[in-house]
């Protein structure tokens, strides 16, 4: 029935299209989280209409690093409690976050039905938005890999810990080898300096390059900050709290590239009604 209608959508006009991120990272505590909140920030200021979706659907944090009051989530999408749109937070410069729930072991749970019907959700947001960022949960489960094959691009964090690397390999390879998914960007997080951060992508390239047939870019070097906590501490992005610190800097920088990739003029293959559904929200309208 998905590919029913993701048939049904392909044939209607084409608006401009939305640009579609999944930051991961294949385990906790590399600051994916961060990453996330920042960059979008970041593209905001930068003159974005961007939306934050926290799929960390059963420990959702992003509302509680902004300090932002949540009355509804995710949870009440699900329910048919109310719309997508409804349950929307603005945050710093005007981004829009639809916020997950924290606690709840069946939002991590999701039947099929489930996941479809939060995905659905999205061919009814009337919110205006150029990009969508998605920041996904640690590991490797379903939701984890669905939300990561929705997206144009896949924005892999890893830190300097051999955990790291090895989660960040298994992520990576089972999108490469059940799911055909080639491209990958990587943010070297937490590093000392740009030469480790070289470093640590280059030991991700060289065991993906033995074993995958995948292409790995650099396209961050983040470093150690410790205005990160500080900011942290004081519920503001970084990119506000303290715009001049190098972590700030380096993800102003990784913003203002990720404005500039490429969106494909259709979807390429993976969960197709779900960016069709973003991609035709407006064409629906018009043709309606």
């Amino acid at each position: 029935m998905i590919e029913d209608q993701a048939s049904g959508l392909r044939r209607m006009k084409q608006p401009r299209l939305i640009k579609v991120i999944a930051v991961t990272g294949g385990k906790g505590g590399v600051g994916k989280t961060n990453i996330t909140l920042n960059t979008a920030v970041a593209m905001a200021k930068q003159g974005q209409r961007v939306l934050v979706l926290d799929a960390d659907l059963g420990l959702a944090n992003v509302d509680v690093m902004l300090g932002l009051r949540v009355d509804k989530n995710l949870s009440h999408v699900l329910s048919g409690e109310c719309t997508l749109d409804e349950v929307l937070v603005t945050g710093p410069h005007g981004i829009k976050i639809a916020p997950a729930t924290s606690g709840s072991q069946s939002m991590t749970e999701l039947t099929p039905t489930q996941h479809a019907g939060l995905i659905r959700a999205f061919s009814e947001l009337k919110t205006p938005i150029d990009v969508l960022i998605v920041d996904t949960a640690a590991g490797i489960s379903d939701m984890v890999l669905s939300f990561s094959r929705a997206a144009q691009d896949i924005l892999v964090v890893v830190c300097d810990e051999p955990t790291s690397l090895t989660d960040a390999y298994a992520l990576i390879k089972i999108l490469n080898r059940e799911h055909g998914v080639f491209k990958f960007k990587v943010v070297a997080n937490m590093v000392r300096n740009v030469r480790e951060g070289q470093e640590l992508f280059n030991k991700l390239s060289k065991v993906t390059g033995r074993f995958l047939d995948v292409a790995l870019e650099l396209v961050a070097t983040v470093p150690f900050d410790e205005n990160i906590r500080k900011a942290v501490r004081k519920q503001t992005p970084i990119v506000d709290a303290f715009p001049g610190s190098p972590a700030a800097v380096a993800i102003s920088e990784l913003a203002a590239a990720a404005g500039q990739w490429p969106i494909p003029n259709q979807p390429g293959g993976h969960l197709e009604f779900f960016l069709e559904q973003l991609l035709t929200r407006k064409a629906v309208g018009e043709s309606g």
